[in-house]
């Protein structure tokens, strides 16, 4: 199980160091080369740099914050549960 969780956290640091670098070349490095650069081929519209991000960041914390709500539903639940038994 120890190999398996290597090749994973490795897979998953590479994918990381390749975002990383993409990223950096689309948002910061690619408004320096001429427009009719070749490189320019390789990423989607300058625009999408800031899309992308916002979304994946609007659906992140709206997950993080459906999680929680559902948690502490579920506690005000349990606890409700335990007054009543106390209760009868």
């Amino acid at each position: 199980m120890a190999v398996s969780d290597k090749v994973l956290g490795g897979s998953m640091l590479l994918l990381a160091v390749f975002v990383f670098v993409y990223y950096t070349t689309w948002a910061i490095l690619l408004p320096f080369f001429d427009a009719s650069s070749p490189i320019h081929d390789y990423f989607l519209a300058r625009e999408w740099a800031i899309r992308l991000p916002a979304f994946i960041l609007v659906v992140g914390l709206s997950g993080i914050g459906l999680f929680i709500g559902s948690t502490v539903m579920k506690e005000n639940h349990k606890k409700a549960q335990k007054a009543r038994l106390r209760a009868a």
